[in-house]
């Protein structure tokens, strides 16, 4: 009897520890995928794959990217939100993800409840630059001009953080614009340098050579202090108000379910990853910031979604911006 209880034990034991999920073991045991819901090439595929060799040194597994653009950024981050939350499928997005909760009419999946908010990663603030020729050559300047003439002014697609700027701006400076979308930052800059637009809202690392050199006009940045690399752009928040204080910025999230001893593990990596000098220099050579380290737990990247998505909810209402789906 004892032989056959202890077998019976056993046996118990193997199956509890079969039923055990994989992500209460070690965490991760295998390869973890990491989608950017935009195209390769774009900023946050950058701090993606910056972030995810990071992770991979520091818990030693493969954390491979895999871009899924498409559709507004949805496309990839559905497949996210219906990903098991075992910590093995994780979604690196930005400000977008908020936007887009008011953007659309629907959504595939609820915004708030579907994503795991890990870290907030990085930030940086966006340029107001124009092209050359403009006759105006300071903000208050630039203001003016608009008053007495409608300009025309690029947004890289919509419900991205340069169109929600160029709304905002024409928004809290009392002008109208032309909006004119382009299907990404690089095809606008073109036209902005061939002299076709006269406005674009641009992150500083992709316009500071052109604005160092003439080809292009700096007037201001949405950050509340000025940056030394564009020492003629007014600080938009102190000029125009508050509200144009805003950041694009990127941040980590898992599905909804995921275990927090995951999400910890995930964060705790981040944290070190982020902290890394090697990348903070690289970040801070384009103006890209990290988040203050008691901005960094879930907790906060949790306040910032929610407030992101009522903040941009309002702005889209009030600019009358829409989707057609």
């Amino acid at each position: 009897m004892k032989g056959r209880f202890a077998a019976l034990v056993a046996t118990a034991l193997g199956l509890l520890i079969a039923a055990v999920p994989a992500t209460a073991q070690q965490y991760p045991s295998r390869t973890v995928t990491v989608i950017v819901p935009y195209p390769a090439g774009g900023p946050t595929d950058e701090t993606a794959r910056i972030v995810a060799q990071s992770l991979s040194t520091q818990l030693k597994q493969n954390f491979i990217v895999e871009d899924i653009g498409g559709g507004g950024a949805i496309i990839g981050a559905e497949k996210v939100s219906r990903a098991v939350p075992d910590g093995y499928t994780l979604l690196v997005h930005n400000l977008q993800i908020t936007a887009n909760v008011s953007l659309y009419k629907t959504l595939p999946f609820d915004t708030v409840k579907a994503f795991a908010p890990v870290m907030l990663i990085n930030q940086n603030p966006l340029v107001l630059v124009g092209r050359k020729t403009l006759e105006a050559n300071t903000l208050q300047d630039l203001i003016a001009l608009m008053k007495r003439q409608r300009m025309k002014a690029a947004v890289p697609g919509y419900g991205t953080t340069g169109h929600l700027a160029t709304n905002l701006f024409a928004q809290e400076a009392g002008v109208q614009l032309d909006q004119i979308p382009y299907r990404g930052a690089a095809p606008a800059l073109t036209d902005l340098l061939g002299g076709q637009i006269d406005l674009f809202f641009a992150t500083p690392q992709s316009v500071v050579q052109q604005v160092a050199t003439g080809a292009l006009k700096a007037y201001g940045v949405t950050a509340k202090e000025k940056l030394a690399e564009f020492p003629d752009a007014e600080s938009l928040p102190a000029a125009l108000g508050s509200k144009l204080n805003m950041v694009y910025w990127q941040a980590m999230f898992a599905p909804t379910g995921t275990p927090d001893a995951v999400i910890k593990t995930l964060n705790e990596a981040l944290q070190k990853a982020v902290a890394d000098p090697t990348i903070i220099k690289a970040w801070a050579a384009q103006d890209v910031t990290v988040f203050p380290e008691d901005q960094r737990s879930p907790a906060a990247a949790s306040a910032v979604l929610s407030s992101e998505i009522a903040r941009w909810g309002q702005v889209i209402r009030d600019n009358n911006i829409h989707i057609e789906q």
